[in-house]
């Protein structure tokens, strides 16, 4: 068991919440139980999700992608006040990290893609944030865009999207997860081979095609399952708390 207030600022404190200028709050984002003994993730607080949590007998959801996104109507209702009221009836609490667990130097989603197919960290680059969410790195030994879709499909259990720029083999890489393909102009200034992402523009292809570049859209969903999954397992181990990650099947 653990207080909600020193696993929370523990976690605020581990992810360094305050450098970042994001679209959406990080941390508690709806306050139910005081105590934590069991904790859910998963990639997004969907009413799938919550639902999951409650029959699992969980008092807190972990998610990357959680509510009050910068925009968005406040008024909770429609969907959004189905959630929350979901949430409150269970007393649940919700926990969000957007861009700080994108960025985290190990438990991140970019440094857990990054291990999990196998690249060698070299360096960042910035995204739209001065702290440097997106990453760059080298293959092991060098791939050609087909055997590279193929080992990124067998690792993520999905196929990706890959717009061939050019037929040499890749050796650099960069990749940010999520909605990142707005990058890839930066990842061109890096003089990588491809580039790796959740999602694709209509301009992307466009912009592979023209700069000789290989350019991988993955999944946002599946290239964002294993931040979560790793903060959950942390967050387990050091406080003594159960953790189960569910995965809400999404196909984008």
């Amino acid at each position: 068991m653990a207080q909600l207030t020193e696993l929370l600022e523990y976690t605020n404190k581990l992810l360094e919440i305050d450098r970042y200028k994001d679209y959406a709050p990080n941390g508690l984002q709806v306050e139910g139980k005081a105590e934590v003994n069991s904790i859910v993730s998963g990639v997004t607080a969907s009413r799938a999700l919550i639902d999951a949590a409650i029959k699992a007998g969980a008092d807190t959801v972990l998610v990357h992608h959680g509510y009050f996104w910068k925009g968005e109507d406040p008024c909770l209702v429609g969907m959004k006040g189905q959630r929350v009221r979901s949430l409150i009836k269970a007393d649940l609490n919700l926990l969000g990290y957007h861009l700080p667990l994108d960025a985290h130097a190990e438990l991140g989603n970019n440094i857990q893609l990054a291990q999990l197919l196998g690249f060698e960290l070299e360096g960042r680059f910035l995204g739209d944030n001065e702290t440097g969410i997106g990453m760059h790195g080298s293959l092991s030994k060098p791939l050609s865009g087909e055997e590279l879709a193929a080992h990124i499909a067998a690792k993520l259990e999905r196929t990706p999207l890959h717009i061939a720029g050019n037929d040499k083999p890749i050796k650099r890489i960069a990749w940010c997860t999520g909605g990142a393909q707005g990058y890839i102009q930066q990842a061109v200034a890096l003089g990588v081979d491809a580039y790796i992402t959740g999602e694709a523009s209509e301009h992307t292809v466009h912009t592979a095609r023209e700069c000789g570049l290989h350019f991988f859209a993955a999944g946002h969903h599946a290239t964002e399952r294993y931040g979560v999954q790793a903060l959950g397992a942390h967050l387990a181990e050091k406080f003594g708390v159960s953790h189960q990650f569910i995965d809400i099947e999404n196909p984008v």
